[in-house]
């Protein structure tokens, strides 16, 4: 297809979940498809492919005077001319606006279909098929990781080694079938045993951080446990010993990689393996119990516990060979990891994010270490490191003189910091009295701030990093209160008057509770918990977001603005992040690029950055003369000007990125926090490292000396082994301090062997919740399980392990934006048939439910419509409407799943479509009438809307899942089927409908209702 519409195609699967839920008014809005259709564009998906040059010059024609022509060259000259009106004619119509559209829509239905199909769709069937896909999406984002092409001897060295490992897999199969004829010793067992041997030496989690691995090294290391896991299986040909050496070098192999999911992966091939020996009467694997004892401590050693005897190991009792069944070492195993993870989760108090409660913030419930150390560096020329001595510090340096911190903001020259019990202190220059102490004294130690009248309880700072000086302060409560130089307005107090104690802001943020504040240069903002956005001060640049330039001595609703989050401001723009991270705007002055737009231009009110669609932002700063966002997988973005951009050509002083470019020295590092001062940057890593870069003159990016600027990030020196949790900014200085914060998530994403807050867990959770939540009313267990109650013990096992996930989610505040409408939706989405009757219960019950004909509606009491709702509900989730169409089963059991579910699905979109069309009947017959109903409770009468989502969904999966496959006709047969079946039902129906329409129309001078009728509005 990407052939015949001159276009190049490089989808990416990370962005499947985004398109999945696109498509709903393809077919009727042009201005959606063109939408679509860029942001295939901006992600580099689409690349558009140079015109071809027509010819059009055809065969020489005979003279006049040439002898008659012999039938074939009449023929041959006919077949070139008309050959010519065809290329001619090909390329008029694709100049005009219908093909364009067209061209569009087709290409947007295609990554449509695409995401469905790869996202929950049997990967093992997908025979997608592409002329212009030149590497797989694995190879894609690889690629994309490093934009340098790859060498001609890293091409070698890759297939060397990819060609080396196929002939050794080649050879060790062999070996084993010939040792199988010959009776003979195999030698796959003295390879495998000595890769064992080599890999029990290696210290513990060697493997864990796979971004220091190379590309080829990690391809290798997924290439041989993918082989390793073929050999566990029981038709594998491999011996009992090969299988068993296999299945500990897998296990062991995912110990040392650290993860979670390579755990679960583990077991969830063991438990296919034992039943596939329950059916195949195989022999039961085994695995050697010292080895399996050996790498069970040695993980649990790794993430804490002591040695101690551990009762639990009892319950496996080896055989005279020291050998276990492999399925109890899997069970054993899956108890284990639910238990660490409990216990990790358990010890985890972390606050949700944007707490406002004043409970929160007493002493038991907040997070505090048992000490909490400061390390300071950059400028102390006004005491703002409370170091004593006014000279620069070139290296982070412990500090005494801050004592029970929970947060620190640094500012411009000056130092703020929140006590323990919510108080504030501050330190440094005191001009305009921006300490808040009541004087404009500088303060060579933090000096406790009055609060008039009293009971504030302080969780968040902001103070600017330029200007003459202005701080805010959020208290628990929600109420804000500013100090310092009152220029322009910028405290918000309805004058320009300097501040020297903290007072309240107050006109249309009175009685709001406030989440998040921020102050630039010149102006302020905050965001309430209602998702609005109030600036003030200065207007300059359109910084305000109010259409003008004009300044706000109060703070002043942004319109047109709802569900903020977050709210950044610099020196002449601003920057503001949606509730759900996933849309993020800038507006005000444009000068190098610093909104990200493409172009330089100023914005008097908010605008989206296109380029971070896609994208879930977690935090977002700004500098003097660029801009940072941070997503939730850790990468950093940044577009401006300047060393802040820590890219590559940024030492060049005009060197300009008009759009969010990711930090490349960072990428392969997992970034948690990001600050700003005025030109100079902090980013704090999972790992509890700190990077900088920028303007380094007052030594602020801590690299034991004043050379300026750092053009790349660089890693903060004598921090090492200091858990910093917690990163400031300032003008020219930095801090660093070990207290766990407030305002942020702290739950680890990764925590080695137990938790993994990552899609492809939830994933393989689900997989354990679809295929063993069954069979419970059955008389025999389901394979593997020899009983019931072991059946049971395993499900409730991998609740279990889900709900602590989930849990741990939550409390990092990440359900919702990361995982909330993703992972953890589809895994819970599987639990809850568990609850729900099964599959084919619950389409008999919706089959005796939906109206059986166009005047049942009304008849249904507001109980059976809200059964109906929950059962349409269960039904519409795309893993769902996926395994009712049997198209997410096992390869194996794929084929007779598809021939046994349509039928299923036939009844069920028969349904559907029945009841639409008794309801569009009913509403062209009140438009017949030009009557309605007074009192009429449309809700009553109309069918729930999730009968037409449910559809909708069924004929997208449908429409994927045949398009995708379109090469293996033994694969879509059923759904092919099933398609025409339906379709000769829909066509006949709509045909009756739009005649029914153009029948009113010719009488109708209001074509409104019918449209609406037609879209189903």
């Amino acid at each position: 297809m990407s052939c015949i519409l001159g276009v190049k195609l490089k989808l990416l699967d990370h962005l499947n979940t985004s398109w999945v839920t696109e498509g709903k008014e393809i077919m009727t809005d042009r201005h959606e498809i063109s939408k679509l259709y860029e942001r295939l564009l901006t992600h580099q998906e689409l690349v558009l492919m140079p015109q071809q040059i027509l010819h059009l010059k055809g065969p020489p024609l005979p003279d006049i005077d040439h002898e008659s022509l012999s039938p074939g060259e009449q023929e041959h000259y006919i077949t070139a001319l008309l050959s010519s009106q065809l290329t001619l004619a090909r390329a008029i119509y694709t100049d005009s606006p219908f093909y364009n559209v067209l061209k569009k829509k087709l290409i947007v239905l295609h990554r449509i279909y695409y995401a469905v199909a790869h996202k929950y769709h049997n990967r093992e069937k997908l025979q997608y098929q592409t002329h212009q896909v030149e590497k797989s999406s694995e190879d894609e984002m690889s690629r994309q990781i490093s934009d340098r092409s790859q060498s001609g001897t890293g091409a070698l060295l890759e297939m060397g080694v990819k060609t080396g490992l196929s002939l050794l897999f080649s050879l060790l199969h062999q070996n084993w079938m010939l040792s199988e004829q010959l009776g003979g010793a195999s030698l796959c067992t003295d390879v495998l045993q000595t890769a064992l041997d080599v890999l029990s030496s290696l210290p513990p989690l060697s493997l864990v951080n796979q971004n220091k691995l190379p590309t080829l090294g990690l391809s290798t290391l997924n290439q041989v446990t993918n082989f390793l896991k073929g050999v566990m299986q029981p038709k594998s040909g491999a011996d009992l010993l090969g299988k068993r050496l296999a299945s500990e070098l897998v296990l062991a192999l995912g110990a040392q990689r650290g993860s979670l999911c390579y755990l679960l992966e583990w077991i969830e091939v063991v438990l296919s393996t034992a039943a596939g020996c329950v059916l195949t009467s195989s022999n039961i694997s085994m695995i050697s119990y010292a080895n399996f004892i050996k790498i069970f401590k040695q993980m649990k050693k790794s993430v804490g516990h002591l040695d101690g005897d551990d009762d639990s190991i009892e319950r496996l009792h080896p055989d005279a060979e020291g050998l276990i069944p492999l399925y109890q070492a899997a069970m054993y195993l899956m108890e284990e990891v639910c238990q660490l993870a409990s216990d990790y989760a358990q010890s985890c108090t972390c606050p949700d994010e944007n707490r406002n409660s004043e409970a929160s913030m007493s002493p038991g419930c907040m997070i505090l270490s048992d000490r909490c150390d400061v390390y300071v560096w950059g400028s102390n020329s006004s005491h703002q490191l409370a170091v004593g001595s006014q000279e620069k510090i070139l290296q982070p340096k412990a500090s005494t003189a801050f004592t029970d911190v929970q947060q620190l903001e640094a500012g411009q020259y000056c130092t703020f910091v929140i006590h323990t019990d919510g108080t504030v202190s501050a330190c440094g220059k005191g001009s305009y009295g921006r300490l808040g102490t009541g004087d404009s004294v500088n303060q060579q130690v933090p000096k406790l701030i009055a609060f008039e009248g009293g009971g504030y309880i302080i969780k968040k700072l902001s103070s600017s990093k330029g200007s003459d000086g202005h701080t805010l302060a959020l208290t628990v409560d929600g109420v804000v209160l500013s100090w310092g130089d009152g220029d322009h307005g910028k405290l918000g107090h309805g004058n320009n008057c300097t501040q020297k104690t903290p007072k309240p802001v107050l006109g249309a943020l009175a009685g709001k509770r406030v989440k998040w504040i921020s102050a630039g240069y010149k102006h302020s903002a905050a965001v309430t918990e209602d998702g609005h956005l109030y600036t003030w001060g200065e207007g300059d640049y359109g910084k305000l977001g109010h259409g003008d330039s004009n300044g706000k001595m109060m703070p002043t609703l942004v319109k047109d603005l709802y569900n903020v989050g977050q709210v950044a401001c610099g020196n002449t723009h601003t920057l503001a992040l949606s509730q759900d991270g996933r849309t993020m705007w800038s507006w005000g002055g444009g000068d190098n690029g610093k909104l990200g737009h493409g172009d330089t231009g100023r914005k008097y009110s908010p605008k989206v950055i296109d380029a971070l669609s896609g994208l879930h932002i977690r935090k977002i700063a700004c500098a003097s003369h660029c801009s940072l966002a941070l997503t939730s997988t850790g990468q950093l973005y940044a577009w401006g000007n300047g060393a802040c951009l820590g890219c590559f050509g940024s030492d060049l002083a005009d060197y300009t990125v008009l759009r969010p470019r990711i930090v490349e020295d960072l990428q392969s590092t997992h970034i948690v926090d990001i600050s700003c001062g005025d030109s100079h940057c902090l980013a704090l890593t999972h790992d509890n490292e700190v990077y900088a870069w920028g303007n380094n003159v007052m030594g602020q990016c801590g690299q034991g000396h004043n050379q300026s600027p750092l053009t790349r990030p660089k890693k903060v020196q004598g921090l090492d082994g200091i858990p910093i949790q917690q990163i400031s900014a300032g003008t020219s200085h930095s801090m660093a301090w070990t207290a766990l914060p407030t305002d942020r998530q702290v739950i680890v994403w990764h925590r080695p062997f137990c938790v993994d807050l990552q899609e492809e867990t939830f994933g393989l959770l689900r997989v354990f919740l679809e295929r063993y939540c069954q069979g419970f009313d059955a008389d025999q267990s389901p394979d593997p399980f020899p009983t019931k109650e072991e059946h049971e013990r395993f499900v409730l096992l991998s609740l279990r392990l889900l709900t602590t996930h989930i849990s741990l989610a939550l409390a990092g505040g990440m359900a919702s934006g990361v995982l909330g409408s993703e992972a953890v939706s589809e895994a819970l989405s599987v639990g809850a048939s568990l609850l729900l009757p099964a599959l084919r219960e619950r389409m008999e019950l919706l089959h005796s439910l939906l109206p059986q004909g166009p005047d049942r509606w009304n008849s249904l009491s507001r109980g059976q419509r809200m059964q109906l709702d929950i059962i349409l509900t269960s039904l519409q989730d795309n893993s769902h409407v996926a395994s009712l169409l049997g198209m997410a089963q096992p390869s194996d059991t794929a084929e007779r799943s598809m021939h046994t579910d349509t039928h299923l699905a036939e009844i069920l979109m028969k349904t559907l479509l029945r009841n639409l069309g008794f309801h569009a009947e009913h509403c062209l017959n009140e438009l017949t009438c030009g009557t309605d109903k007074p009192g009429t409770d449309e809700s009553r009468v109309a069918p729930p809307p999730h009968l037409h989502y449910l559809l909708a969904s069924l004929h997208k999966h449908l429409l994927a899942y045949c398009h995708i496959n379109s090469c293996e006709t033994t694969l879509t047969s059923a759904a092919v089927a099933l398609l025409i079946k339906h379709l000769s039902l829909m066509i006949p129906l709509c045909g009756e409908i739009l005649a029914r329409c153009v029948n009113i129309l010719q009488t109708a001078q209001n074509t409104e209702p019918i449209r609406q009728t037609l879209h189903g509005k």
